[in-house]
């Protein structure tokens, strides 16, 4: 499956965010990681620890990935953070992390950034409940898809209180008719992930 088909088909599958926009900015809006490249394997340590989750499958050290974004839509005053396994919990997915009011002026996060709270973002809830990053725990096997998506909003940074889960967050930056959508624009990023043979 193609990186672009894969990145489709989560936006389609509960996350479609915008509908087709004009995007003002001088380049497309682009997410990136220097610490590793889309469509690849992530180093283990962006994996959980045992210290997160006590499971064999996690083998890392909940290190967050460096991440930056570029060709901001015009009218964004926040981002939002989604991190996604659309192949987790036997294909129900797990929302590892759900982050939001990350202010225009912020362009990125280094490595280890967000696996602690930060002034720099809104902690909303995961699927573990947990409002920080928390790392892939994939069992052994094939490779799951962890989905990068950053969302560009017109919503101010403090407009929505922290806790808010994946679906509340979703119902307010694209609240349905005939409230008008929120995003300015979405891009998106997949490393991949499976716990390493013994």
């Amino acid at each position: 499956m193609s990186l672009q088909r894969h990145l489709h088909g989560v936006l389609v599958a509960g996350m479609v965010l915008v509908p087709t926009l004009a995007v003002h900015a001088a380049d497309p809006f682009t997410l990136t990681s220097t610490t590793f490249k889309d469509g690849q394997m992530m180093p283990r340590k962006v994996a959980a620890s045992t210290a997160n989750l006590k499971s064999p499958n996690c083998v890392g050290e909940n290190v967050s990935p460096q991440l930056s974004w570029t060709g901001v839509p015009e009218g964004t005053k926040s981002f939002a953070i989604l991190m996604e396994d659309p192949e987790g919990r036997g294909g129900q997915g797990v929302h590892h992390w759900v982050a939001y009011g990350i202010p225009a002026s912020v362009t990125s996060f280094a490595e280890g950034e967000v696996s602690k709270p930060s002034d720099k973002y809104v902690g909303g809830k995961s699927t573990l409940n947990v409002g920080t990053y928390f790392g892939p725990c994939t069992p052994p096997g094939t490779p799951h898809h962890y989905t990068f998506i950053i969302v560009a909003t017109d919503l101010d940074p403090k407009e929505l209180p922290p806790g808010l889960t994946r679906e509340e967050l979703l119902a307010k930056i694209t609240p349905g008719a005939p409230s008008p959508s929120r995003a300015k624009g979405t891009a998106g990023l997949v490393g991949l992930f499976v716990k390493p043979p013994e």
